[in-house]
């Protein structure tokens, strides 16, 4: 049986409330929107539309999937369209949110992206699927093999390379600063072997603001990170400056997950104290905030974006 539609009234202040993954995607979000009433066709035709747009499909099936009734929609797809890929992907990312959620096992979920993968061979959906999985449940080995089987389909995949960085920066959270850890290695490594205009130049700025997660959180660092030196250090500034210079001469106004990076961005330049650069990045980004790293390691997102952005432009 196909689940209700939800009432209108309690999901717009649901949503007023909360960060919206989809972020400035209006083709998203009205997709979003027509799957929440049942109306999956319009997901349909966005996936079509999307094609081999591999960062975009990546973000916008995974932006559909984390819906509480995807899954059953995706189903009813599937009825109409046994054939279709682009449901059954859909499905798979569905499941796999479900399973992060602790609404079923991890192991269906695996099983659903692994026939997903079969079904769409050049897609890295799947295994973005699945790597999102092992991300928060799976062994090391299982971690590394998800995420050669996304770039081995699309080597700068922008969302598998942060949650690599992500589950990297947690090795050895315990022993304290280590500026030799593996997890710059592999964001400088990444960022060297991208494109001269890929957003993946941001990942090393990424990788300081995980590491600074899991330090403040081992309690290595002060919980504020306004007021610790992990961000004004000789490497930090270098880092920072480095992703900031990418992005005067390389902003990726289309891509779909480049607020992400500006929200790192002005987290780490607010941080170091440079409120100019942070404001004009606060500019670029808007309304459009992101939970992280604004919650990092333990504060609530909304507040410390606001007050970072209110004292950055002037406007404490």
């Amino acid at each position: 049986m196909s689940p209700p539609p939800p009432p209108l009234g309690r999901g717009r202040r649901r949503a007023a409330q909360t960060f919206d993954e989809a972020l400035d995607d209006t083709e998203l979000i009205a997709a979003r929107a027509a799957l929440a009433q049942g109306r999956w066709q319009s997901a349909r035709s966005l996936l079509v539309h999307t094609g081999d747009d591999w960062d975009r499909r990546g973000h916008r099936v995974t932006v559909l999937a984390t819906e509480p009734y995807t899954a059953a929609w995706a189903r009813e797809w599937l009825l109409a369209e046994p054939e279709s890929a682009d449901a059954l992907v859909l499905l798979a990312l569905a499941r796999v949110h479900r399973a992060l959620r602790g609404k079923e096992k991890a192991v269906p979920a695996r099983e659903a992206c692994r026939d997903a993968a079969v079904r769409a061979p050049a897609d890295p959906t799947p295994w973005l699927g699945l790597l999102m999985l092992e991300r928060s449940f799976g062994a090391e080995e299982e971690v590394v093999r998800a995420y050669e089987e996304v770039r081995g389909r699309h080597a700068d995949h922008h969302h598998a390379h942060h949650l690599m960085v992500a589950r990297l920066a947690e090795r050895r959270g315990d022993t304290g600063p280590d500026p030799l850890h593996e997890v710059y290695d592999f964001a400088n490594w990444a960022a060297e072997q991208a494109p001269a205009d890929s957003p993946l130049a941001v990942l090393p700025v990424i990788a300081h603001a995980e590491r600074y997660r899991v330090l403040a959180a081992a309690g290595h660092e002060p919980a504020d990170p306004d007021a610790s030196g992990h961000w004004t250090g000789r490497r930090a500034r270098l880092v920072m400056k480095t992703a900031f210079d990418w992005w005067l001469e390389w902003e990726q106004d289309g891509h779909p997950r480049r607020l992400i990076d500006l929200n790192f961005l002005a987290h780490a330049k607010y941080c170091e104290g440079r409120g100019a650069e942070a404001a004009a990045l606060f500019h670029r980004i808007g309304d459009h905030a992101t939970p992280d790293p604004w919650s990092y390691p333990d504060r609530d997102p909304r507040s410390a974006f606001r007050a970072a952005r209110a004292d950055a432009l002037g406007t404490a």
